[in-house]
């Protein structure tokens, strides 16, 4: 951690002291023209004071005032500056935590080691040779830009370089290659990358020389493609890769701004963490902001005011929401006149809203994105008495889209923590909580056989040890890059409209370690939006835990396989109207024993699909689903469909899709505190073509469509039909009054069928905006005859108690 302090502090010093001046950029050219002279000096060195840069005693000069500068640096921090710090050390702290993990799921293969060494090493000499080549032509041909670009790219290698080196000399961290580990302090070079930090120093002066679209592309593209390489290579770890193109990136930005000449062609230096408009005023789309947790009341309230046609911009299919998104939805709802209305139920909705979100609307205004927050405190207890349910998979379960938190008969603890912090372009969230559980026992033999002859396993226990731990749930690093934001760490996602559950992808299992590129606001596509509309999308990949494979019916091995399986998923949604919502998905398991993670397989994922198991590349399913205001009614019912198929490329044209349909009432007539929703689901039948229950399962991913043993979809299962209905009476934007009811059916020919029903009661309650208490009581009846030869019943009870601290530095 000190090393990471030393390196990240010289790189976040100048936050707030640099100038925000921009220059404009010359009609119909890729590169910026200066009309006026940079401002004064503010730090680091006078920017654009040497019009004569040259080799000789300048350039040494330069070379030793940019190492004393950076060396330096870390003491002349000021308040607001230590506090950009949280989110870099946080996405950093994340690295250095998952480095042994990530550098094991690199194929251990000497050619496609040797591949990723060269591409990274030719990538690397591209760039120094393209310095170096515009040093000399500029010099041949009298460019002065030429020249500079080629000049300043050299000091910015060369003080990258030296302090690359002298903190491999001070963290001596073995290769991934050594298998020694990922500490430090072992006699190793690894830390940081010093080809990483070579790409970035060029790109990053070649970017700030000629920032045009195309040439910014080509020189951060080149630069990422060394950084992804080395990781690949097993030459350093993903942390090293990062602070190597931290450094690298931050050198060139800084040397260019100090020794530009500002005569010459080239983009401003913009500022570290904000880049601004011309104007001066603050640019959002390079402000990274964290999700809103899926279980947060911030959805159902948002869903609401979208539903009686306030908010126009909300993608119900496609979840989590930045709060920054958040923000942006209020101002439309504001627009459409709740900021004037009084006395209405949206009313009451947009004002508890927008005192959640009002440092987001601020920093949309023009205010900095800089901030730490706690969220929430809370703590809840759960009591089961009765026989629950908790293999969805392979019957049902008892509580659903619970983040997989463990359950059985008796009582169950969670008490946690969230918070949230930004700085610029960087955004980091933490959610961890302590959980106590009961033990699950196994199943009896004769059900852990009759699960084997359906999975085409051999049985083996599947009971679960008591809990008593500490889980982190959502906690990751993001970045955002106009108006696309990476984010890593263990996330969670909803990927479809309504209320139990989608079908592509829910949060009833545990939060995957993933990797998600999203679009944080609504984008038009050329041509195709003019017919469909903005659309918002996401990527994601990540990998699976407690998977089980078997080989000749002989060989178990899992759960908890090495290397576990990997996923990806994608979805996109269009608004081709005020009143239409539809959107696209896939998600595809593929990698684990037997088909090693690689991007020729990965490929392969979107378009193979064979019969024999040994060519087949993964699981692939696919979605659709569409939300549709209905005419005349638009402000009071919407009708939504979300629909899933295995191995085709849409649902649409099936003859086997699961579907869910559902209607949404945000406030009933006559009564606008009253709301109705209404789900019905059923799971494909083609009994001619496949047995029952082939929905979530595999041949190759024994375990099926599951992580530590939960769905990653829908609660019905993989042969079920049935329903969920809620009717809501809000005593206020975040009180409630709610009664439910759900359904479930497995068909017979799926481990003999079932059947549940469950009633449900739940109180929410605020008080004064910062406690809450959550009550809820459920009945539940089930009859499995393969678990139990009569019928069971069991009550569920849970109280929370959360504490909004509404705590925010200064």
């Amino acid at each position: 951690m000190i090393v990471l302090l030393a390196t990240s502090l010289p790189v976040l010093a100048q936050t707030n002291a640099e100038s925000s001046d921009a220059l404009p950029a010359s009609p119909g050219s890729l590169v910026s023209a200066p009309t006026t002279s940079p401002s004064s000096p503010d730090g680091w060195l006078s920017p654009g004071t040497d019009p004569q840069n040259r080799l000789g005693k300048p350039f040494l000069q330069h070379l030793v005032e940019d190492q004393k500068q950076f060396w330096t640096a870390p003491f002349d921090l000021d308040n607001n500056s230590k506090k950009t710090l949280i989110p870099f050390v946080g996405f950093t702290g994340v690295l250095f935590a998952s480095d042994d993990w990530l550098s094991k799921q690199v194929p251990n293969k000497p050619d496609q080691l040797n591949r990723s060494s060269n591409i990274s090493n030719y990538a690397v000499y591209s760039l120094i040779g393209a310095g170096g080549g515009a040093y000399l032509w500029g010099h041949l041909t009298n460019n002065d830009h030429l020249k500079e670009t080629g000049l300043l790219s050299g000091e910015a290698v060369l003080n990258s370089a030296a302090v690359s080196y002298v903190f491999k000399g001070i963290t001596q961290r073995p290769r991934p290659s050594d298998n020694q580990g990922s500490g430090f302090f072992q006699g190793g070079m690894s830390f940081p990358s010093e080809h990483s930090a070579a790409a970035w120093s060029i790109a990053s002066v070649v970017a700030h020389e000629y920032p045009g679209p195309l040439t910014q592309f080509l020189a951060y593209g080149l630069a990422s493609t060394v950084t992804l390489t080395r990781v690949t290579s097993q030459n350093h770890f993903p942390s090293d890769a990062f602070i190597g193109s931290v450094l690298g990136w931050y050198f060139g930005r800084q040397i260019y701004r100090a020794h530009h000449d500002s005569t010459l062609p080239g983009g401003a230096w913009g500022n570290l963490l904000e880049d601004k408009h011309t104007d001066g005023s603050r640019n959002p789309k390079r402000m990274a902001s964290s999700y809103v947790p899926l279980d947060s009341w911030i959805y159902p309230s948002l869903e609401r005011l979208a539903a009686m046609g306030y908010i126009r911009r909300a993608y119900l299919g496609l979840r989590p929401w930045s709060r920054m998104e958040c923000a942006r939805m209020l101002e439309e709802a504001e627009e459409a006149g709740l900021g004037h209305a009084e006395g209405t139920e949206a009313q009451g909705i947009y004002r508890s809203l927008a005192d959640e979100f009002v440092v987001e609307r601020s920093r949309l205004d023009g205010a900095a994105n800089l901030g730490l927050n706690i969220d929430s405190v809370y703590t809840r207890v759960t009591t089961i008495s009765g026989s629950p349910l908790r293999d969805g998979a392979h019957f049902g379960q008892t509580i659903n889209n619970d983040y997989g938190r463990q359950y059985w008969e008796g009582t169950s603890f969670i008490s946690g923590l969230s918070t949230h912090a930004e700085a610029g372009p960087f955004a980091f969230y933490v959610r961890g909580e302590y959980q106590s559980a009961p033990a699950i026992p196994s199943y009896p033999l004769p059900v852990l056989q009759a699960i084997a002859d359906k999975d085409r396993t051999i049985p083996s226990p599947n009971g679960i040890d008591q809990v008593s731990q500490f889980e982190l749930l959502d906690s990751y690093g993001a970045l955002k890059l106009g108006n696309v934001q990476f984010s890593f760490g263990k996330q969670t996602a909803w990927f479809g409209p309504g209320e139990s559950g989608p079908w592509l992808f829910s949060d009833n299992a545990p939060p995957l370690m993933m990797l998600r590129i999203n679009s944080d606001e609504p984008f038009r596509i050329p041509l195709l939006s003019k017919i469909l509309g903005p659309a918002q999308a996401e990527f994601f990949i990540g990998q699976l835990s407690g998977q089980q494979f078997v080989f000749d019916n002989n060989t178990v091995l899992g759960p908890n396989v090495d290397p576990e399986p990997y996923m990806h998923g994608e979805k996109i949604s269009f608004k081709p109207t005020r009143n239409l919502e539809f959107g696209m998905g896939i998600t595809a398991e593929f990698g684990g024993p037997g088909l090693p993670f690689t991007w020729g397989n990965f490929i392969r994922t979107y378009y193979r699909h064979a019969s024999d198991i040994a060519e087949k590349p993964g699981k692939r399913l696919s979605a659709f689903d569409l939300t549709y205001k209905v005419p005349g009614l638009r402000n009071w019912l919407t009708f939504y469909l979300d629909s899933l198929v295995v191995d085709e490329i849409s649902p649409i044209g099936s003859t086997r899709p699961s579907f869910t349909f559902g209607l949404h009432l945000p406030r009933v007539p006559y009564v606008p505190k009253l709301e109705l929703r209404a789900e019905g689901l059923r799971t494909a039948r083609t009994e001619n073509e496949f047995a029952p229950g082939f929905v979530y399962t595999d041949r190759r991913y024994r375990s099926g469509y599951t992580s530590d043993g939960n769905l990653l979809g829908s609660w019905i299962g993989r042969a079920g039909t049935g329903g969920q209905a809620w009717l809501t009476y809000w005593l206020s934007a975040r009180s409630s009054l709610q009664g439910g009811y759900r359904a479930q059916r497995v068909d017979m020919k799926f481990l003999e069928g079932g059947t549940t029903n469950d009633f449900s009661f739940r109180w929410n309650q605020v008080f004064s905006d910062r406690v809450g208490l959550s009550a809820f009581v459920q009945y539940e009846n089930w009859r499995f005859p393969l678990l139990a030869s009569d019928q069971k019943r069991n009550v569920t009870t849970a109280v929370q108690f959360t504490y909004w601290p509404q705590w925010r530095s200064k």
